[in-house]
C-alpha cells in the first residue's frame, strides 16, 4: 500500500464540445466530473477552444493507488452504487459517508478525495498502513 499522493492539475469549466477537444500538457489523467467540467490531474497547460473557458489550478485532492485486491478488500465494501466494468473509467459518489472519485485503470484503482478528508479516509476505510504516512505529511506541513 502507498501513502496518499497530492494530486495537482487544472480544473476547466467550458462547453462540453470544447472539453471534448481540449488539449493538456503533462502526464495527465482527465476526470470528466460534469458535462461541462474536468479536472486534469498532472496538467500544467491547457488549450481549450472556448473563449469563455475557466481554467484554474487545482490543488485540493489527494489519491491512493490501490491494486484491485487492495481495492476489493478495503474500499469496495463501502461503495453502495454500481461500479463500472469498462477500463479506464471514472466513478464518483459516496463511500463510507465520504465523497470519493474512483479512477479504474487496467491494473489499479486510484481513490481520490479532497485533501481535507485524508484522515477520514484512513479512519473509515480502516487503512492503518496509511495513517502513519498521513501524520508524517501533516508534521512536515506544520514545520514549513
Amino acid at each position: 500500500m502507498h501513502a496518499p499522493e497530492r494530486l495537482d492539475g487544472l480544473r476547466v469549466v467550458a462547453t462540453p464540445d470544447a472539453l471534448d477537444h481540449a488539449w493538456f500538457e503533462g502526464d495527465v489523467v482527465v476526470f470528466r466530473i460534469a458535462h461541462d467540467e474536468v479536472i486534469a490531474f498532472g496538467a500544467v497547460v491547457a488549450e481549450v477552444p472556448d473563449e469563455h473557458a475557466i481554467v484554474e489550478r487545482e490543488t485540493a485532492f489527494v489519491g491512493w493507488g490501490l491494486s484491485y485486491p487492495e481495492f476489493d478488500d478495503l474500499v469496495a465494501r463501502h461503495v453502495e452504487w454500481p461500479l463500472p466494468t469498462e477500463r479506464p473509467a471514472l466513478a464518483q459518489g459516496m463511500a463510507a459517508g465520504l465523497p470519493v472519485k474512483l479512477w479504474f485503470e487496467h491494473d489499479r484503482v486510484l481513490l481520490v478525495v479532497s485533501s481535507g478528508f485524508a484522515h477520514e479516509v484512513v479512519e473509515r476505510f480502516r487503512l492503518p498502513a496509511f495513517a502513519e504516512s498521513v501524520k508524517k505529511q501533516d508534521t512536515r506541513r506544520m514545520r514549513a
